[in-house]
């Protein structure tokens, strides 16, 4: 049998997902993916396509042609029960499998079979998957049939007009479609052009989320910022004929009273680096800049669908970085919304400056713990590579259910360090309080959350600087090129886990 579970609303996540419980060569479907670990038997549907093709898998194998190793592939071109042709995925070692391979797995799937129109397609990756498993490999199916080809008059994806998924768990299914469309959601808005999304647009956007999801939401405008004494932000802003917004969206799922989880996203919609200009090579991708509200917004659209028991408030401070008449030049001493004064060394250490005024936003609204993300430096992806994101805090037990999180969605996460004795002076300006940049190269992305610890007092607080991970110049088996909607998971489970 056969159960319509869930339908989307449109584009790539318009697709219908089945649950059944059917054995995978009853399914007549375009085409059917099975899953195989590294080094074992094969099992389950692998194992009956095997078996109806008379070993031929079996062989595959013992030729070395297919291995099972992680997110590995293989087409075989005919027809095998009622299925018009199968594709074989890996899924690497059964030891190392857990949500995050199994949300990667199911990208990979999807990612190779939306390569070409296909009306139906069935995914047994493998059997009798636990909730968590079935939630996130959902997700990783709904995020692997959407490309970075939204202007493209030919599409390289074709979403999947159904999809069968062998489970009898519809609240995994559910959440699962959630989570993905919300990562698709980020995805999305960071892959659209400085043209379309700018801080009016995107406030715009954030009011139709919020519209459609339940949540309150308060937008400042350019008048509001200058009353609230947003200095800080409004002087990167002031390059750009687009003026600055300020979007804050509130759930409350919890109890009154008690703790607010915020998270605050950095939006610079378009970074050409102000008058610190950015080379060509360095500019092309900067509508990435506004990874971190983008992420914001998804998170909350999922918190919010999900009906998670937890309050959560979120903060996207949006500006254009662009060399206008009026643009912050070096050696500006900017009065930030706190009160502390900043000397302006590089105007491409731009994400900072506005960080700094909605994180001062942020506590005043009542946030009693706040995670930032932001694309903020290029010493991190230095430092980790393009897969890793870099954590700082000024609490440790925060920082660790931050890195749990991650951990359990799959996201890579590493903490780096904040000694006050080492990193401190080199924020530190001979004409106000503080500099936007540290002394030379070194340390960059420390030094930079270094300059936000500033701003956040006491208040427990970890900023994720997600510049490396955020967007990918080439595509990977499970995601193509372009916005990558990481950690809009992590911030889901961490607010799941809120109230524990």
């Amino acid at each position: 049998m056969r159960f319509l579970l869930t339908e989307g609303p449109s584009g790539a996540d318009n697709v219908q997902i089945e649950q059944t419980e059917q054995p995978a060569l009853e399914i007549a479907a375009d085409a059917l993916a099975v899953g195989i670990f590294d080094g074992e038997p094969l099992s389950g549907a692998a194992a009956a396509v095997d078996a109806e093709l008379k070993g031929a898998i079996g062989q595959l194998i013992e030729r070395q042609e297919f291995a099972g190793k992680a997110y590995e592939t293989a087409p075989l071109l005919v027809p095998v029960g009622k299925a018009k042709q199968v594709l074989l995925v890996g899924l690497g070692k059964r030891d190392k499998f857990d949500a995050g391979m199994a949300y990667r797995a199911s990208a990979t799937a999807v990612r190779a079979l939306t390569g070409k129109k296909r009306e139906l397609a069935a995914l047994f990756l493998d059997d009798g998957w636990k909730p968590e498993l079935t939630e996130s490999g959902l997700a990783g199916a709904i995020v692997g049939s959407e490309g970075q080809d939204l202007y493209r008059a030919e599409k390289k994806r074709h979403p999947l007009g159904t999809l069968i998924w062998p489970t009898n768990n519809k609240e995994a299914i559910a959440s699962g479609r959630i989570i993905g469309e919300a990562v698709n959601l980020a995805r999305h808005l960071v892959n659209s052009p400085a043209e379309d999304i700018y801080p009016e647009t995107f406030a715009d956007k954030a009011a139709e989320v919020a519209k459609a999801s339940g949540l309150e939401i308060e937008i400042w405008d350019e008048k509001r910022l200058e009353k609230e004494r947003c200095g800080s932000l409004l002087a990167v802003a002031k390059g750009s004929h687009r003026p600055a917004r300020l979007v804050i969206l509130k759930y409350s799922g919890g109890k009154p009273g008690a703790p607010t989880l915020g998270i605050v996203g950095k939006g610079v919609t378009f970074d050409s680096g102000g008058l610190s200009l950015k080379p060509s090579e360095g500019m092309l991708t900067m509508k990435c800049d506004k990874a971190g509200a983008c992420t914001m917004l998804a998170a909350m659209q999922a918190i919010a669908a999900l009906k998670l028991p937890v309050n959560v408030i979120g903060f996207a401070g949006l500006v254009e970085n662009m060399t206008g008449p009026a643009a912050m030049k070096l050696g500006d001493v900017l009065t930030a919304r706190s009160g502390r004064t900043i000397e302006v060394h590089n105007t491409d250490a731009e994400g900072r400056l506005v960080l700094a005024d909605v994180l001062n936003v942020a506590l005043e609204k009542g946030a009693s713990q706040i995670v930032d993300l932001a694309t903020l430096t290029g010493a991190c992806v230095v430092a980790l590579g393009t897969e890793v994101a870099g954590a700082m805090t000024n609490n440790q037990p925060l920082c660790d259910r931050v890195l749990a999180a991650a951990k359990v969605t799959g996201e890579p996460l590493w903490q780096l360090p904040m000694f006050p004795e080492v990193y401190d002076d080199l924020i530190k300006s001979e004409v106000a309080d503080i500099k936007n940049v540290g002394e030379g190269r070194w340390g960059g992305a420390i030094t930079a959350a270094k300059f936000l610890e500033q701003f956040v007092g006491d208040t427990p607080w970890v900023h994720l600087d997600i510049a490396g991970p955020a967007f990918r110049d080439k595509p990977k088996p499970w995601s193509d090129a372009g916005g990558s909607g990481q950690f809009v998971r992590t911030l889901v489970e961490l607010a799941r886990g809120w109230n524990a």
